[in-house]
């Protein structure tokens, strides 16, 4: 199966011209929306390079389990699924801007956009996994959660770039893009349910929130939170090579899942 990612020299994948407003009106990127099988699924590790994201009790950094889990993840959808091609964001330690990661899976016409990260709080205590899509958070903690996968921003060159999507912004998207919404919350709930059933992790649930890397991927789109790194015994778990197995293994069994039942629509 063939991977791409981004050009080894640059933020950006080689040969792609990032002008949005171009994007909209191409032809070949309107495709994407006609698509109805599952060819391809884009697999974003979060942060990296200077943005080490996360820090957990031990120092270690989500970036690094984040890339760890997707390759896992790429490697085990390349060996059992042969007619899906993964796309990944990137397949070492770099940075690439938040907006960035979405434009390049429309313009590989990504069917699917998975991105991998880890939780951390204040209170050591909280752990378990949680998944999102795109839309209004419905509580403080997704709020927060949001919060700190957008404050990436801080790492870019722009200095208008927004820390938040608006209200307005999220509404106008739930309205223009309510296939994509129920897809993506097909998604959720089905590694949620991975998670729960079959790899034993305690799951705090499907939820929205308005995160800037889902915002400008044009396909059903998921962020999961691994875990929290915060909490010592699950940051050792999510070290190991064993808990990252696990979890990497039960996203596949929902991309494979999802796939199987979107291509018989």
């Amino acid at each position: 199966t063939e991977t791409i990612a981004f050009d080894d020299t640059t933020s950006h994948p080689e040969g792609i011209d990032f002008d949005f407003a171009t994007l909209i009106y191409d032809d070949s990127y309107n495709k994407i929306k006609d698509k109805t099988k599952i060819d391809r699924v884009v697999i974003d590790a979060g942060h990296g390079g200077k943005d080490s994201g996360s820090l957990g009790y031990g120092k270690t950094k989500e970036k690094d389990i984040a890339l760890s889990v997707a390759l896992k993840l790429g490697k085990l959808i390349e060996e059992n699924i042969p007619d899906l091609q993964v796309i990944y964001t990137r397949k070492d330690d770099r940075f690439i801007p938040l907006e960035d990661r979405g434009h390049f899976a429309n313009k590989v016409e990504g069917d699917l956009f998975i991105s991998i990260h880890t939780n951390a709080a204040k209170a050591r205590n909280a752990y378990g996994t949680e998944v999102y899509f795109l839309g209004q958070h419905k509580s403080d903690d997704a709020l927060e959660v949001m919060k700190s996968e957008n404050s990436v921003v801080r790492y870019e060159n722009s200095a208008s770039e927004s820390k938040e999507l608006t209200v307005n912004q999220l509404v106008i998207y739930e309205l223009s893009n309510s296939a994509n919404m129920a897809n993506s919350q097909l998604m959720a709930g089905m590694i949620h349910d991975q998670f729960q059933t079959r790899a034993g992790r305690h799951t705090r649930g499907v939820k929205q929130a308005g995160f800037i890397v889902l915002y400008y991927a044009s396909m059903p789109s998921v962020l999961v939170e691994l875990g929290f790194i915060s909490n010592k015994k699950e940051e050792r778990f999510l070290k190991s090579k064993y808990g990252q197995d696990i979890i990497a293994s039960a996203i596949y069994r929902a991309v494979k899942e999802y796939k199987l039942k979107m291509d018989v629509q």
